[in-house]
């Protein structure tokens, strides 16, 4: 039968930057292989599925495909998947308004603002349904730096070091010295398979960043390598932004209060993405954290499945 997709670029406010995303409505009656299929067929870092929701208060029910493997939570799915959702039900009403929905996922239910209208680009945030939390891991300081195509001592900056962290993705957390050090990253996946840990059954993804950013506005600049997801590197994963906010939190010691971030992504590749991290502190641990970002269609049609 077919059934509607769009394509948005999400964590941008520019039509062919950021990091594209399929979204497939109407999809109750896929299966789990159908679905891993068609991720494959789109080849996009990920392709997100919308189902009718288990709670009939809620918005939808998501599925989300990397072209390997699903995922239980995924940022920019989560971004694309709101927008998307709001418009298609909206029937382009004029004027911004603003829509609150929650989205089921495989790690829980997530709640989302929307922001339509106001500019070209509509606008998500969400809650993170899951605190990062750091796992046990260790790592040699020397395997990365081969891993990357760096020297050792470009690996860490500060009192930053390599750690694993999750919030319901693992991604190790590499901090590089600078953006020079950032820019000049081969990442070799042989290398990476023999010194990443598994983590939550999987193999970790890497998660490198730095200070600042070729965007002003950005306090890190980070890069994303998933050779286990099919992703051989990422212009924006907001997943990785939530696991990262655990150790911003962990190796900053961040004080008590709001505080707002801009993650740059995607740069190398020619598809600048800006994620905004809203952490709230309070008694000296993460209270809260939302992530969101910018998305425009690009695309839409019909799948004749």
């Amino acid at each position: 039968m077919p059934r509607r997709y769009a394509i948005y670029d999400v964590f941008t406010d520019t039509r062919l930057a950021g990091n594209p995303l399929a979204v497939v409505f109407d999809a109750d009656d896929l299966d789990d292989g159908t679905m891993q299929r068609i991720a494959g067929e789109f080849n996009l870092s990920e392709t997100v599925f919308v189902r009718t929701p288990e709670n009939p208060a809620h918005s939808a029910r998501l599925r989300i495909f990397t072209p390997g493997r699903e995922l239980p939570f995924a940022g920019h799915p989560t971004v694309g998947a709101a927008i998307a959702i709001a418009e298609a039900g909206e029937g382009g009403e004029a004027g911004p308004r603003d829509l609150v929905s929650v989205l089921e996922e495989n790690v829980g239910p997530v709640r989302c603002a929307v922001r339509l209208g106001a500019r070209k680009a509509a606008f998500a945030e969400f809650d993170v349904p899951r605190k990062a939390a750091r796992l046990e891991a260790a790592f040699d300081r020397q395997a990365l730096a081969d891993a990357f195509s760096l020297k050792p001592g470009q690996i860490g900056f500060e009192n930053h070091v390599a750690s694993l962290w999750s919030a319901g993705v693992a991604f190790v957390m590499i901090p590089v010295h600078d953006l020079a050090a950032a820019a000049a990253v081969e990442f070799d996946p042989t290398l990476w398979e023999r010194c990443a840990p598994f983590a939550e059954g999987r193999l970790a993804s890497a998660y490198l960043y730095c200070r600042g950013g070729v965007n002003h506005v950005a306090r890190f600049h980070t890069r994303m390598f998933a050779p286990d997801m099919g992703i051989a590197e990422d212009p924006a994963t907001g997943a990785a932004v939530a696991a990262m906010s655990g150790a911003i939190h962990f190796f900053d010691k961040l004080v008590d209060g709001h505080h707002p971030l801009l993650i740059e992504q995607g740069v190398e590749m020619g598809r600048p993405s800006l994620i905004h991290l809203h952490l709230d502190i309070a008694g000296g641990t993460i209270a809260g954290a939302r992530i969101g970002g910018e998305a425009v269609r690009i695309a839409s049609g019909t799948l004749d499945l």
